[in-house]
């Protein structure tokens, strides 16, 4: 694509300058961006941000209302059973959740990433072994192992952490063994192999660079699914133990005064939705900017 100016000749973009150009004009991913940068920025600096320790008890205050229910600004989203602030503990949540599906989401990928590209690029007895290993995975459900897991071991961050990374490599592996066999019949491949190319390289400088977009996607994906079963881990009461801030958590101790105090529930429960949410337009946002039928 290129653009005329006004008495000069045609200027053409660069691949990175059309992506760019792509990217701001796809409303779901410029939305997710800024609602996904929001939150990050908030967890950064909730030192900062938060008016209180977000693990100060102080019963004489417990239940207050938020401002929207005619609450005082001294806690703007009120405070929970124990008197703790209720804006300083969604802070803090949002650290823990980021962390877990940052984390999570990096371990399934150097395993799902690692194996799929093996089985992409090699075929044969390899791609028949990892292919195995990807059906094995599949079969066992998810939440029921993590549960197991979780409650064999004890609930803790870096348990939590732990077992969802090692659960969720599967669809790293399946999208880039795919990706990889169709980068594998490329000429230029096959260029680097008759070049006498090390096997690193090729893979590294020729295949990888090939197969990021779907590892973003993906990553993206994963990101959010590692969020989602972390609240639902610690809603059961098996992940992230009190007093740890962390939404799953915030909505699992607001559950018995549903039907009196709702916002307990509500106010972490749109925060996770807002979050998930985000992450899953960047990663449509990203596929949709990235796929050939997306460019200009």
């Amino acid at each position: 694509m290129s653009v005329t100016a006004p008495g000069s000749a045609p200027l053409r973009l660069t691949p990175r300058q059309r992506a760019w150009k792509r990217a701001r004009r796809h409303r779901g991913l410029v939305f997710g961006g800024a609602v996904l940068a929001v939150i990050v920025a908030l967890a950064i600096f909730a030192p900062l941000l938060a008016p209180y320790d977000p693990y100060l008890q102080t019963l004489s205050e417990r239940m207050k209302p938020p401002v929207f229910l005619g609450g005082s600004f001294a806690h703007p989203l009120g405070t929970d059973a124990l008197g703790r602030d209720y804006l300083s503990r969604l802070l803090y949540g949002a650290r823990v959740s980021l962390f877990i599906g940052l984390v999570a989401a990096t371990i399934s990928a150097l395993i799902g990433t690692t194996l799929g590209v093996l089985a992409g690029y090699f075929g044969g007895r390899v791609d028949t072994v990892i292919t195995f290993l990807i059906n094995v995975r599949l079969a066992l459900p998810v939440v029921l192992v993590a549960l197991a897991v979780v409650a064999l071991l004890g609930g803790s961050l870096t348990v939590v952490v732990s077992v969802l990374g090692l659960l969720l490599w599967d669809r790293f592996a399946v999208v880039l063994r795919s990706a990889t066999r169709q980068v594998r019949t490329i000429e230029y491949v096959a260029a680097a192999e008759v070049l006498g190319a090390s096997l690193p390289r090729i893979l590294y400088k020729d295949i990888m660079p090939n197969v990021a977009n779907q590892l973003i996607v993906v990553a993206t994906l994963e990101m959010a699914h590692a969020i989602i079963l972390e609240a639902a881990l610690s809603f059961l009461g098996l992940g992230v133990q009190p007093p740890t801030p962390s939404w799953g958590l915030m909505i699992s101790e607001g559950k018995a005064m549903l039907l009196f105090q709702s916002w307990l529930i509500t106010i972490p429960g749109v925060a996770l939705f807002l979050l998930v949410l985000a992450i899953n337009m960047v990663g449509d946002g990203v596929r949709d900017v990235t796929t050939p039928e997306g460019r200009d």
